[in-house]
């Protein structure tokens, strides 16, 4: 069964430009480094064409995940702003530790806790899925059970 990849434009945006860097600019550059490793003579203790040969694979295993995702995408922008849902922004008081961080609920592409964006299947992400302004969540964590107040949703 097919997996639909949620994105925001930007995150999209960004993946398409990948794939063109990696289908032209970066595939050249390999078979650059190919030729040249091959013009070295013997190939069987040719450590350039080895490494050569191995960057050319993880590059087109990663055209394949580009055009799979791409292929499969789903771009979200974010709802009203009455409840939380994909692209929502969010912003959330930590009760406990008395501090507001703000948050936008995105797919597992995009999910990166240090830009701020969390996946919408994971532990936070879930729970704050179809909640509203003013509404309480509890997170379960490994250092115990974590309560926030959601206090803005854009």
């Amino acid at each position: 069964m097919e997996e639909k990849e949620f994105l925001t434009k930007e995150k999209y945006e960004e993946l398409k430009r990948e794939l063109e860097y990696r289908k032209g600019e970066k595939r050249q550059e390999i078979l650059d480094r190919i030729a040249f490793a091959k013009s070295l003579g013997d190939l069987s203790e040719n450590a350039e064409y080895h490494d050569a040969k191995d960057e050319q694979g993880k590059n087109e295993a990663r055209i394949t995940q580009l055009e799979y995702i791409l292929k499969h995408s789903v771009i979200v922008e974010g709802g009203d702003g009455d409840q939380v849902e994909l692209g929502s922004k969010v912003v959330l008081f930590h009760r406990g530790k008395e501090v507001e961080k703000e948050y936008q609920i995105v797919g597992k592409e995009e999910a990166d806790i240090t830009l701020g964006k969390i996946g919408f299947d994971s532990p936070l992400g879930s729970v704050l899925m179809g909640k509203r302004k003013g509404d309480l969540v509890k997170v379960e964590t490994p250092r115990g059970i974590v309560e926030y107040e959601l206090r803005a949703i854009s």
